[in-house]
């Protein structure tokens, strides 16, 4: 069978950048490469083994149905073993989908109050709080990078960064407009308002991925301002940088020295030309499949927050948890959002290659 020879060659695969990591002759970059590629097939070999194990003890009851003494003995553990199959082949499949190159990443993640003014603003600093806890849980480390608060506590924008192996894979999903339904507190006469704040998550690029030409940008330098004087200081520290070929726009203030906030504006103008590149070429490739969980288009809405129902529903896969409260701490019910998202997109997938 095909499948079954595919299933060999992977277990192969292994063996060989096994015997290459082993034998040293593999340095530097090339036994980074190896051992990111080892690492994704190990999640894969012990489903393999299972498949095989599963496969061989039906070929092997079928054959003991002939023996009279074993017909019963065998005819249940066929019975098991046929009903166990399927699973472990689905389990497989999802397993062996194409992979993100990105989803091992660490993000950096813009939030931006949309409309509703000061309660718009207000729940982009809720999202804000909720990524951050759920990043901390998670083990992860959380920077901010760029931020343009208001008064109330909320943001008008703020930019920041969640440092973790796996992150991207996890947060990728949460890009689009997020939508709240609540009554404000600037809001006197009790009456529920609905504003919105979008979101986008950007995988980290390295050096390796962008190429930034120094002719290709313009770096400003200008003295940093902020709400409340948070952030004003009496040097010349924050950069602008413009990127000509985009014409995207970078700004950061938040570190103390220029230095500092240069290496911040150019890790996050990296990411923002990696995503650019990343979605040209899904679109490119993707021609024939519009994934509805995974688009990333930040025009599209794809969650609302209900504060009188205390339900959070997603609409890309029309999921509705009455667990507000949890899912805006960043609980076990933002993870059961993000769960069933990842497997939409899985199924998605799978839906596509029949």
């Amino acid at each position: 069978m095909i499948i079954e020879q595919k299933l060999k060659d992977i277990q192969a695969r292994a063996e060989d950048i096994a015997a290459q990591m082993n034998s040293g002759s593999a340095s530097g970059e090339e036994l980074t490469r190896l051992s990111k590629e080892y690492s994704r097939l190990g999640e894969i070999l012990p489903l393999i083994d299972e498949y095989f194990q599963t496969t061989r003890g039906i070929a092997d009851a079928g054959e003991m149905l002939h023996d009279e003494e074993m017909h019963a003995i065998a005819a249940e553990q066929l019975a098991e073993l046929n009903h166990v199959l399927p699973e472990i082949e689905r389990r497989l499949q999802i397993a062996l989908l194409p992979r993100d190159d990105a989803d091992d990443n660490s993000v950096i993640m813009e939030i931006r109050a949309g409309v509703g003014g000061e309660e718009s603003a207000l729940f982009a600093g809720d999202l804000f709080n909720q990524y951050k806890s759920y990043a901390l849980r998670q083990g992860w480390k959380v920077e901010v990078v760029e931020e343009n608060a208001t008064s109330l506590r909320g943001y008008k924008e703020i930019i920041f960064k969640i440092d973790g192996a796996g992150a991207y894979g996890r947060m990728k999903f949460e890009s689009g407009i997020h939508r709240v339904q609540r009554v404000p507190e600037t809001e006197a006469g009790g009456r529920i308002h609905t504003s919105a704040a979008s979101v986008a998550v950007m995988p980290e690029a390295k050096d390796i991925d962008v190429v930034i030409d120094d002719k290709d940008i313009r770096i400003d330098i200008f003295r940093a301002s902020g709400a409340g004087g948070q952030h004003v200081n009496k040097t010349d520290s924050a950069i602008r940088i413009t990127h000509f070929p985009t014409g995207i726009v970078v700004t950061c203030q938040n570190e103390r020295s220029q230095l500092q906030n240069k290496i911040s504006a150019m890790a996050v103008l990296r990411s923002k030309l990696y995503e650019k590149q990343r979605m040209e070429q899904m679109n490119a490739s993707n021609a024939s499949r519009k994934s509805m969980v995974g688009s990333g288009d930040r025009s599209e809405k794809i969650r609302t927050y209900n504060f009188p129902e205390q339900r959070v529903t997603d609409h890309r896969i029309k999921l509705t948890l009455y667990k507000l409260d949890d899912i805006l701490a960043g609980g076990t019910g933002l993870d059961e959002m993000i769960d069933a998202l990842i497997a939409a997109d899985q199924l998605e997938q799978l839906a596509g290659m029949e």
